[in-house]
């Protein structure tokens, strides 16, 4: 026979278990799972231009014999920057050059947030929200252009301009906060330089990437505190005895 007790800790231990096993999963705007639609399908031809079909073969070249596949993220990189996102049968083809199963592709691009899954716009809109960021104001920065573009975190603008994305470090933490906009930084920013990034974008321009606040890299925007003098010559500092 079970005691009151003992009834009593396995009953508080299931219903740990089910708090545990029930939990809601994170969200995101990437896709794991392939599903058909009318835009990615694998009965849409995929075929990289004579350009990137010669890039293909240096990259390829780089590899040793049986370390061929070494070769799967620089040209599926190839076929996102060629056709704006990576579909299925970009994918597909990737798998027929490397000569692998198409899941060693379908793996590779699940994994890295970089392959994008789905249609974005020409423009696309990474906010950094970590820690860092965050603490620095990036949920401003990130309304400003949700507000701007008319748009939330995952959706395209209806003109296929603009796509906005939630993401974690992209290691330029000490220009905090800051965003991506393909694959320029744009540091140190303020509501009123990303509403001005966001606008030179929709004019077709390039807004110069870097820090906002006049600072060239990663130095004390205060000025340096430190190695404000030539270095000391050999020796310096050193005990006479020596």
């Amino acid at each position: 026979m079970i005691s009151s007790g003992a009834r009593r800790g396995l009953s508080l231990l299931r219903d740990t278990v089910r708090r545990i096993t029930t939990s809601s999963c994170v969200k995101s705007d990437a896709l794991f799972v392939h599903r058909d639609t009318p835009e990615d399908n694998p009965d849409i031809p995929f075929e990289f231009t004579p350009e990137n079909k010669k890039r293909i073969e240096a990259i390829m070249a780089i590899y040793p014999e049986g370390h061929k596949r070494g070769a799967l993220i620089p040209i599926l990189d190839l076929a996102q920057r060629q056709h704006g996102w990576l579909p299925i049968s970009a994918m597909h083809k990737v798998a027929e050059i490397l000569d692998l199963p198409n899941m060693r592709v379908y793996e590779v691009a699940t994994f890295y947030t970089m392959f994008l899954r789905k249609p974005t716009g020409k423009y696309h809109i990474q906010v950094c929200t970590t820690t860092p960021c965050w603490l620095r104001g990036s949920d401003e920065i990130l309304e400003v252009c949700k507000q701007k573009l008319g748009i939330g975190v995952g959706e395209t603008t209806k003109d296929g301009k603009f796509t906005i994305s939630e993401v974690e470090c992209l290691g330029a933490c000490v220009n905090a906060p800051m965003m991506a906009v393909n694959d320029d930084y744009y540091e140190d920013l303020t509501a009123k330089d990303t509403e001005q990034i966001l606008q030179e974008c929709a004019e077709g321009k390039t807004p110069p990437p870097g820090p906002r606040n006049g600072r060239f890299a990663a130095e004390p925007a205060g000025g340096l505190t430190s190695l404000k003098e030539e270095p000391k010559g050999p020796g310096f500092g050193l005990q006479p005895g020596l």
